[in-house]
């Protein structure tokens, strides 16, 4: 099913099937739209329970749990909606999107900065454009007779 839309997996998200584990409700959009936005419920709501996920182990869990916790319910429910398509299947396409994208920043490990210095050039641009500045502060000043 996830496969289906055409995303490509990285390897955060490699080997993993959610589409057992994912909720959807459809609901009446708001905003404009007209008769559409009044008749048909485009709008979709992706649910999943992070705590009873069967694809993930424990630890990526509970990094889910702390990176994504502004997203979650008090239950551990991330839900992701979308209602900007006229469509619920693209709404629905959407929405899983959002959610393999918020999954896999999560569980991305973050790099670690390496520290580094100046080179000496650098150094010497800097030094030379401090000179610049001085220089042209001396030629604001008032003249002295």
């Amino acid at each position: 099913m996830l496969n289906d839309i055409g995303l490509m997996k990285t390897e955060v998200l490699l080997g993993r099937d959610f589409a057992n584990e994912l909720i959807f409700s459809a609901s009446r959009s708001s905003g404009p739209g007209g008769q559409n936005v009044n008749k048909v419920s485009t709008r979709v709501e992706l649910r999943f329970d992070v705590n009873a996920s069967k694809e993930l182990n424990e630890d990526e869990k509970a990094i889910l749990l702390s990176k994504l916790a502004s997203k979650l319910t008090k239950d551990g429910i991330l839900i992701v909606s979308s209602q900007t398509e006229r469509s619920q299947f693209e709404n629905k396409s959407r929405t899983i999107e959002k959610f393999l994208r918020l999954i896999e920043k999560a569980l991305t490990p973050v790099r670690k900065r390496k520290k580094t210095e100046p080179s000496f050039a650098a150094r010497l641009k800097r030094l030379e454009s401090k000179k610049m500045k001085a220089r042209k502060k001396v030629l604001r000043r008032p003249v002295d007779d």
